[in-house]
Formats: C-alpha cells, structure tokens, sequence
C-alpha cells in the first residue's frame, strides 16, 4: 500500500543551510562511462555536468551519505536488503519511525502502509565547482579536464603479480560553492529533528564523501555556512523576500562542546529560528 499522508499538512515555513564544501583530500563521485575516451579513464571515472564537462557534487551523493552516517550513529537496524550487499534501515512501522529521526528527515519507501504525519523534511541541492576553482583548475596541468588521474597497485598475496588500476578525482584544495539544503517545517518537533542534521554535517566532516574514502580521498570541510529562514508569511508575493539569515563560522555553528547535546552557539540559534518561523 502506497503512504497515506494525514489529509491537513501545514507548511510553517522552511529552514536554509548554505555554504561551501572545500575538498581537503581528492574526490571521487564515480560515473560509468559508455566509451573509453583517448587518454581517459575507463573505470572509475568522475560524474561530470554534460553541458560544462565539469564535475559536481550530487545532491543525492551528499544526502545519502548523511542519511548512513545518521542511521550509524543512532545504531538504526539496517534492515532491507538493496542488493550488492547494501543494507539500510528501513522504518517498516509507525513505532520503527518514530524511534529514529531519520525517517521524518530524510524520509521513508512510498510503499509503507502508516501515516508518517508529514512528507519528507529535507531536501539537498547539486552542488557545483566554484568560478575560482574552475579558473584554478583549467590552469592547472591536470590529467583531465578539472580533475586527476590517481593510479594505484594492488599485489596479489600468493604470487605478488602487479594490478595497476587507475581513479579519477577532483584535486585537493578545490571548492564547491552554492551547497543547499532545505529543512521543511511541518511539525513542532521538527526544529529538533533540524539539530540532528547540523550534528551529522560533523559527523560527515570525520568521515568522507565518494569512493575510496578508507584509500585517502574524499575528505571534505563545510565552509561559508549560513543559516536562512522563511517563514509560511513569506511565501506571500508581498513578502517572499522577507527571509532572515543569520551568518555564523564553521567553528561556530558545529563545533561541539563538552554537552555531547550541545552545539556552539546552540540555544541562540535554536531561538531564533523558531523566532523566524512560528507555529501557530
């Protein structure tokens, strides 16, 4: 049975995060290529925008390794089985829903048959290379059009035969600018659910984004955060572009302290942004 949602939903407004993603190690968000190209990399190649040849940051790759570190950190049973030995958890029950916040915040199958209240919370954006790191880059002396060719070896155990195997990467030190995610309010203890998605932005920083993470790559550094708001009023033509930001430093917004329940600065911005969006 498809997902019935409740028949009355109310958009109280929304929350935006944006910012940068700084590459501190190479990156790899893979893409089958259909032909092997002159000079290019026929496995283990970069997904790339088709009209600018430049690689980008799908929404989807960032979203779904937040979602895992998330359920990883709750200890959320991985419970379907997705095929190649990919499990994830998987809300079968209003109770199982209810227990881990990543079900409202990332949502759940279609094919569900309980009520989750309201639809999915977030939503997270392509991001793309920076203009400066596209100059930096196509001055570069790189093996390929704004990325690298990393080549390593495995050795066979038993007869110490060489396998070389080439990866491609967006170098270290790159920048992807104009990150997006959107957090719906729905529900009043959604602005809970929204603290939740700050921790795991510092829980993705200690692991990787991409492929071959365990191998070197793929760590990254949120930077230039900012926080937004508009409110339901300001969906109004009159209003729309009445949205609030309030501007804080990576240190600032994800740092933790002491109280593992604690961010930096987290009662003031908890605050206001139920000040910027109320529930009435």
């Amino acid at each position: 049975m498809a997902t019935q949602l409740t028949s009355q939903i109310t958009l109280y407004g929304r929350v935006f995060v944006r910012g940068d993603i700084r590459l501190v190690t190479g990156l790899h968000i893979g893409a089958e290529r259909g032909e092997l190209t002159i000079g290019g990399v026929d496995k283990n190649a970069v997904l790339r925008d088709i009209l600018t040849n430049q690689p980008y940051i799908p929404g989807s790759s960032l979203r779904g390794k937040m979602r895992s570190l998330a359920e990883k950190t709750l200890g959320a049973p991985q419970n379907k089985n997705m095929g190649s030995g990919v499990r994830i958890h998987s809300a079968e029950t209003r109770p199982d829903y209810d227990q881990f916040w990543v079900n409202p915040v990332f949502g759940i199958p279609a094919e569900v048959d309980y009520d989750p209240g309201a639809p999915t919370r977030l939503i997270v954006r392509d991001v793309f290379l920076s203009e400066t790191s596209v100059e930096e880059l196509e001055k570069a002396r790189t093996d390929q059009p704004f990325t690298e060719v990393k080549t390593e070896v495995s050795i066979d155990r038993v007869t110490a035969k060489a396998n070389p195997r080439s990866m491609e990467r967006v170098p270290a030190k790159a920048v992807f600018s104009g990150m997006e995610m959107v957090y719906s309010v729905f529900l009043p203890g959604d602005f809970d659910y929204f603290w939740e998605l700050l921790r795991t932005m510092r829980v993705l920083e200690d692991d990787y984004l991409g492929g071959q993470g365990t191998r070197g790559s793929g760590k990254i550094q949120f930077g230039n955060l900012t926080i937004s708001t508009r409110a339901r009023a300001n969906y109004q033509v009159e209003n729309y572009y009445g949205g609030n930001d309030a501007r804080f430093t990576v240190d600032e917004l994800l740092a933790t302290g002491e109280d593992p329940e604690m961010l930096a600065n987290g009662e003031d911005l908890f605050n206001w942004i139920q000040m910027q969006i109320p529930i009435e």
